[in-house]
């Protein structure tokens, strides 16, 4: 489903539901040793999903083990992005000559727990959510605000290891064409030798999820 919103140079691989025969690399078993059964099933799957990915673009199975912010730690010439939540579970990923950097998220589309809105949006944020909601009652803005977050600090973090904060960059959604932006409030992040000031991404609410994705275009490539 995700594959509606991305470019045609990245690959994806998604699911409603676990592999039954998903297999994890020894490694990676260690991460979800101790771990309770929906995130052991979750992990899984979306492993599976990213070697299933690295397979479409004609590269070996490998562990996908987290660095040191739970980000997945991809082989030389990759670059992706997982996401899963109850339901689902994706992965994208696309050559690092073509690919800067990604980030995908996936949850529900149902509203946030009371608080965390105001916890994760500025005011002008909250302001056109609530607008949002009158004009376009069947979608969650608050928690699509929250996904598309989510999906900027997924694409932040491999381009800078840095931290990224919810207020540290303000998001405007496009209820029209399925776009957003993301404008950093954040500087002093250089990438390639030019200033990070933002990213552009796509929405999608479809089947009760709301899907967020950007994908970054490595300098200088042209992407087919």
């Amino acid at each position: 489903m995700i594959k509606k919103i991305l470019p045609s140079y990245v690959v994806s691989v998604d699911t409603f539901e676990d592999f039954p025969d998903g297999k994890l690399f020894p490694g990676e078993e260690a991460v979800v040793g101790q771990a309770v059964e929906k995130r052991r099933r979750e992990f899984t799957t979306a492993r599976t999903c990213a070697r299933k990915a690295l397979r479409m673009l004609g590269k070996p199975p490998v562990a996908i083990l987290p660095g040191v912010r739970g980000e997945p730690r991809w082989p030389t010439g990759v670059t992706g992005s997982i996401t899963h939540c109850a339901g689902y579970r994706g992965a994208v990923l696309g050559e690092s000559t073509q690919v800067a950097s990604i980030g995908i998220d996936a949850e529900p589309n149902e509203p946030l727990p009371n608080g965390v809105l105001d916890a994760i949006a500025l005011p002008v944020e909250r302001e056109e959510v609530a607008r949002l909601a009158l004009a376009h009652p069947e979608v969650h803005w608050d928690r699509l605000l929250f996904s598309a977050k989510e999906a900027v600090y997924k694409a932040w973090f491999p381009l800078t290891n840095r931290w990224l904060s919810f207020e540290n960059a303000s998001v405007t959604v496009n209820p029209r064409d399925g776009s957003f932006a993301a404008r950093l409030l954040v500087g002093g992040a250089n990438v390639y030798g030019e200033p990070l000031k933002g990213f552009s991404g796509r929405w999608l609410a479809d089947q009760g999820l709301l899907l967020t994705a950007i994908v970054v275009p490595a300098p200088g490539s042209t992407p087919g």
